[in-house]
């Protein structure tokens, strides 16, 4: 028995029993302190034994069960506990850094209590000994990499009250049947495994059952009525799995705390059922299909106060009296995000408890009501993506902590009612004007975006001066004006300054940082800013994403940045840059860089190795994949934190999921309630496979190289074949000469690649046929030739990619070269001599042959008979004469030589 102190009497009686005594889980075992008994000898062998059978990760540092010695009494050893008399009963082994399969030598101890192995690297399948553990009553293997069919059989262990396989994603299997005595099972995890099937009607049968987490699963069908029936069940989550058909409930628990049916194939009505959970505090049923919800019935659940129904297509919500809304329970937090609700829910009125309030991607229209931001409790307000035009005045001051309004209507001048936000996004709407005075209601703000609005004029002074907490600030593509206020690149803490594609004049040599500085994203990119890169741009030690783009810029290439070590993204495209690109005398590297675009500018000189030999982004092979990491099911849009690690799209319209988000801000779809207030989405826009188009985020696969619209020469390196993990590759309209570096053909995720208007010579590597991911190729312009190598992605490619090679021959141009004609007709999507058989035209061959027939025998008689020859030239000169008379006096001086030649004739 073990040991219990320090109980109330209520609760000693309960711990009494063995058997709810082994169920307190490791960590309740960790703390129980240990039984002084001198554990039994092969008990200690066993043990000792299966340490040795164990494989470890010797990649670890510590030592695992250093205790285990044969000095001590096992009983006393780190994770093992034993009764009274000696006897293990109970292996806590978490986190002990195990790897390879679950060791055999685990069979001898069969009467084990509580086995705990979660948090391992386990590999291989569960062994079924575990069925013959007769007083298992607690097994946790979650958190190892086990894989196969878990055994049936187990689940059926009479008594077992704790089972968890959660986090195991290669581990499958199936529920089985419950016979109707096996009712000692409490808890049940399989979350995050790849369990699937229906659930049995029969797990009615497990009347102990007070925990079901079968969350990230891949069940499916209807959920058997039996499960919401059980009378001690307070947590179920069946969450992101296939269940489909219309809820309804009967004669349901009433002790339901928790319900969680998101991310389903669920349709229909709600039914008012549900609200026969009487104890029910969270539900959640976002990520179905669900049309309409009884919210004239939450009244009856006194206790509910999460309500998250986001992702629906709920049109409406009830239009109750005044009565019905004060009967409305207090609730903390509502979703409704991505529904079809044209107005506010009114019964939000009367709530006074309210702390997050979701109502992003609807179709609201009209004013925000003032009485909106008058809760004493609300913190995070969400109202973006929807058509509100203005704010209902008065505009009192408000506490609310997050204010999300991005993507509406909304005009006129900035609001600064909001002294106590620390996140405030008012991007994409259609705000003039931004206060003088700004700063004074931003003195508690860290999170401010106004990107893409109206805004004309110039950017406030007070925003640095005041506003000295921001960490995140967005102006960009806005009208503004005038020049950058000096102070404001130097905010110590400032993370994120983004000024782009204004109409902000004046020097950028004038930015001054400070040593100490928190910068990570500066983009300035698409204004009309003239002068050198700062210098003090050096001293951003932790700098990730500069953008200088589009500007007036006139400056040799930026060598004062390769010190910093962290930078991921470099755009320095459409100035007026200069000379070659070697930096001497510096040794710092790139080993991060993703992005490097110089395009339109006028560098000169040979692409020199030490360029681009350090980019170990772009080298690395484990980015090769298409993911490097592996998401988890249906995975919901996360946001990127303060570290500001880039994530990844390939264009605004890749996900729904950020579709209201192109600009920077958090995206509409969240799997919480409350909003980061240190969310940033980076936007760059970038050329790729022959258009430009935006990254709203930057994936870490994601790795560009554009080097076009310069003056670079010399030959194109053949180390660049060393960036295997480059997407894309823009050379064009330089003045490159030689071969292609057939070392291209290891590039073999590269999508695009534009070499054209070059010098380029040679033949096409046959390598470059490999580039199975090659999307787009530009080789047009230069001087290749040759035949166009074939097979895999070469025969998706137009004539255009080809073009202006005089030397070139091969589909798609023709075999004359003359660029712009059709490739040759097909017959029946075949050319007409293709095949190992050549058909016969006849028709042409027997006219041939008549012709060839007919002017033989003509030719022979007039050769070989003198009779036939004699006719024909007499014939033929009486013709003549006919024709043209006057040839008889003209031709009579020879008439004697016609004579002696007829005299010829007849011999």
């Amino acid at each position: 028995m073990l040991f219990v102190h320090h109980f109330p009497s209520s609760a000693k009686k309960f711990f009494q029993n063995e058997n709810f005594a082994a169920l307190l889980v490791p960590p309740l075992l960790i703390l129980l302190p240990a039984v002084h008994s001198q554990c039994i000898k092969d008990q200690q062998q066993s043990l000792l034994h299966l340490k040795k059978s164990l494989q470890f990760d010797q990649s670890s540092c510590r030592t695992p069960l250093i205790s285990w010695n044969s000095s001590t009494d096992c009983c006393s050893w780190v994770g093992v506990t034993c009764t009274s008399n000696g006897h293990v009963v109970g292996l806590d082994l978490s986190r002990e850094t195990i790897s390879g399969p679950i060791s055999g030598s685990f069979a001898n101890f069969s009467n084990l209590r509580v086995l705990n192995l979660s948090s391992n690297t386990i590999s291989g399948t569960v062994p079924g000994f575990f069925v013959k553990f007769s007083k298992l009553t607690s097994l946790n293997l979650s958190g190892c990499s086990l894989s196969g069919t878990f055994p049936n059989e187990i689940f059926q262990v009479p008594t077992l009250q704790t089972i968890d396989l959660s986090a195991n994603f290669k581990l499958g299997g199936s529920l089985p049947e419950f016979p109707k005595k096996i009712g000692s099972l409490q808890s049940l995890s399989l979350s995050e495994t790849n369990f699937s099937g229906s659930l049995p009607d029969s797990i009615g049968n497990l009347k102990m059952l007070s925990t079901i987490d079968l969350s990230n699963c891949s069940f499916h069908g209807s959920i058997p009525s039996s499960l919401f029936s059980l009378p001690l069940l307070s947590q179920l989550n069946l969450s992101h799995n296939q269940f489909s058909g219309e809820l309804a409930f009967s004669n349901v628990s009433s002790n339901l705390v928790t319900l969680d049916l998101s991310f389903n194939n669920f349709e229909g009505q709600i039914s008012v059922s549900i609200f026969n959970f009487r104890g029910l505090q969270s539900l959640n049923l976002s990520s179905n299909n669900f049309s309409a919800f009884p919210f004239n019935g939450p009244q009856q659940l006194k206790n509910l106060t999460n309500i998250d129904l986001s992702y629906n297509s709920l049109l409406s919500l009830y239009n109750g009296t005044d009565s019905s809304y004060s009967s409305f329970p207090q609730i903390d937090s509502l979703n409704l995000a991505a529904n079809k609700l044209g107005t506010i829910p009114y019964f939000l009125r009367n709530q006074s408890t309210l702390s997050s309030v979701d109502l992003s991607e609807n179709h609201i229209r009209g004013k925000i009501p003032h009485w909106i931001w008058s809760f004493d409790q609300l913190s995070n307000l969400n109202l973006s993506c929807n058509y509100l035009v203005t704010l209902e005045a008065p505009l009192l001051d408000s506490k609310v902590k997050t204010v999300d309004l991005h993507s509406n209507q909304l005009h006129g001048q900035i609001p600064t009612f909001l002294p106590s936000a620390i996140y405030l996004d008012y991007s994409r709407n259609n705000f003039n004007s931004i206060p003088s005075n700004i700063g004074d209601f931003l003195t508690n703000t860290l999170f401010f975006s106004l990107s893409s609005n109206n805004l004309h004029g110039l950017i406030p002074a007070s925003i640095c001066i005041y506003a000295s907490n921001l960490q995140i600030l967005n102006l960009s593509n806005n009208s503004l004006s005038g020049m950058i206020p000096q102070c404001l690149t130097a905010m110590r803490d400032l993370s994120v300054l983004n000024l782009a594609r204004n109409n902000l004049t004046g020097s950028v040599s004038n930015i001054e940082v400070t040593e100490d500085s928190s910068l990570q994203i500066l983009e300035i990119g698409g204004n009309q800013l003239r002068g050198k890169v700062p210098k003090s741009l050096a001293k951003c030690t932790i700098l990730e994403v500069l953008n200088i783009g589009n500007n007036n810029i006139t400056d040799s290439f930026p060598c004062l940045l390769k010190n910093i070590s962290t930078l991921r993204v470099l755009i320095l495209r459409s100035n007026n840059f200069y000379g070659g690109t070697e930096c001497l005398n510096t040794n710092g590297t790139w080993s991060e860089l993703q992005i490097i675009d110089l395009a339109h500018n006028n560098f000169s000189g040979e692409i020199q190795g030490i360029l681009w030999r350090t980019w170990q982004k772009m080298m690395d092979t484990k980015n090769g994949s298409l993911l490097k990491t592996v998401p988890t099911k249906r995975n919901v849009g996360s946001h990127t934190k303060r570290k500001l690690s880039l994530v990844a799209l390939e264009s605004p319209e890749a996900t729904n999921a950020l579709s209201c988000n192109r600009l920077g801000g958090p995206s509409c779809r969240d799997n919480s309630n409350a909003i980061s207030p240190l969310e940033y989405s980076v936007s760059v826009i970038v050329t790729s496979k022959g258009f430009e188009m935006e990254l709203v985020k930057i994936l870490s696969i994601f790795t560009l190289i554009d080097f076009s619209s310069n003056n670079f020469s010399g030959p194109i390196p053949k180390g660049m074949g060393e960036l295997k993990s480059l997407r894309v590759l823009n050379l064009s309209r330089n003045a490159f000469t030689g071969e292609i570096p057939s070392s291209f053909g290891n590039m073999r995720v590269l999508e695009s690649l534009d070499l054209s208007q070059n010098k380029l010579s040679g033949h096409i590597p046959p390598q470059l046929v490999k580039l199975t991911y090659l999307a787009s190729l530009n080789l047009s312009y230069n001087q290749l030739i040759g035949r166009i190598p074939t097979g895999n992605q070469f025969s998706t490619f137009p004539n255009d990619s080809f073009t202006g090679n005089k030397g070139l021959s091969g589909y798609p141009l023709t075999v004359d070269n003359k660029a712009g004609f059709p490739p040759p007709p097909t017959v029946n999507g075949r050319p007409p001599n293709s095949g190992h058989h050549r058909e016969v035209n006849w028709d042409l061959i027997i006219v041939e042959i008549g012709f060839t027939f007919g002017f033989g025998v003509a030719v022979g008689s007039l050769v070989l008979c003198k009779r036939w020859s004699k006719w024909y030239y007499k014939a033929m000169y009486n013709i003549l004469l006919k024709i043209f008379p006057q040839l008889e006096e003209r031709i009579g001086i020879h008439r004697r030589h016609v004579y002696i030649n007829q005299r010829w004739w007849r011999r």
